[in-house]
């Protein structure tokens, strides 16, 4: 089995019975020696203590008195903030619990560690996969791409890598000035260079080129497991053109742009131009067992619309496909 995503921590924890992963003390210590959790030079002797202790013992409780000691006051709030997202991880037991918590329960946590979870539950979601395609179009979930239109093609490249590039191009003014589409210096991911993908997978170094139909594929396959390993709901997602449905009963918006597209298409509105142009993939979704299913919605499609931002930024928001589908919960659909 080839090894992809060790940034995502995967090999600090374990899978449980029930195929989540375990919050074990390993994953508790990574937190903790984030660069953003680590105290700065400057910081007071309390804080320096209460990491060092943390370190120690990393499911030792914390009080507000505790952190009230802290001489900082943007210290008290990270470690508030911190804390509260630590104690939901060790009190939900598996990393798939805790993101369920945080998302339904509107918590206040950092993208950056929201990720993180994401990219946790994707590793584990897609261990043993060999379909690098697939695995590329899992990185949408949660790694922002920055896209580029050109000859037909829809680039979707890592943002963070393509701010990296364009760092480096200001050092140098000849190549600011001929102002280069730094995603055509990254390697497109094509059947060519597909076992490349293995040893640069934590570094995010390719692009996807999602006007061709099997990425578009491959990212709907993406969905259906996640749905699956969420949900625990069996759905059939398939790539379309375009809505043509009179009667459609249901939508979800996998960025806050499909959002505002599928809200406008759903008053009957025509949207702009500039509106349009943003959108990049629709999709529908059909429930393989439709028991849990709004009664409203049974026997018709869900759709999923992906688009832009203005600045051509891609965020996908998996958050949607846990609170946005058309679900009872267990007890209620019993």
């Amino acid at each position: 089995m080839k090894e992809f995503w060790v940034s995502s921590g995967h090999h600090l924890t374990r899978r449980q019975d029930d195929g989540s992963l375990a919050v074990t003390d390993e994953v508790l210590l990574a937190l903790y020696a984030r660069p953003e959790v680590l105290p700065p030079e400057d910081a007071c002797v309390a804080e320096n203590a209460l990491h060092q202790a943390l370190m120690q013992a990393p499911r030792r409780v914390v009080t507000e008195a505790e952190i009230a000691t802290l001489a900082d006051a943007d210290a008290r709030e990270n470690w508030t903030f911190l804390i509260a997202f630590r104690d939901t991880l060790i009190a939900a037991g598996s990393i798939e619990a805790a993101w369920r918590t945080i998302v339904e329960t509107k918590m206040n946590v950092p993208p950056l560690f929201l990720n993180q979870l994401i990219h946790l539950i994707l590793r584990n979601m897609l261990d043993g996969c060999e379909d690098t395609l697939e695995l590329r179009a899992a990185e949408l979930f949660f790694r922002a791409q920055k896209i580029s239109l050109h000859e037909g093609r829809i680039l979707l490249a890592d943002q963070e890598l393509i701010e990296e590039l364009e760092a480096d191009s200001h050092a140098s003014p000849l190549i600011a000035m001929m102002g280069q589409d730094k995603i055509k210096e990254i390697d497109v991911l094509s059947s060519d260079n597909a076992f490349d993908y293995w040893s640069r997978s934590d570094a995010f170094a390719m692009a996807l080129d999602f006007a061709r139909s099997e990425s578009r594929d491959a990212f709907a396959r993406v969905v259906e497991k996640f749905i699956r390993h969420i949900h625990g709901e069996r759905v059939n997602v398939t790539p379309i053109a375009e809505i043509k449905d009179e009667d459609w009963r249901w939508f979800v918006g996998l960025d806050q742009e499909g959002t505002a597209l599928g809200n406008i298409l759903w008053k009957g509105v025509t949207p702009s131009l500039d509106q349009a142009s943003r959108a990049l993939a629709f999709f529908t979704l059909r429930f393989k067992d439709e028991t849990r299913v709004n009664p409203n919605v049974k026997g018709h499609p869900v759709y999923l619309l992906m688009g832009m931002s203005k600045d051509r930024v891609l965020r996908i928001k998996p958050q949607n496909l846990l609170m946005g589908l058309p679900l009872a919960k267990a007890t209620e659909a019993a």
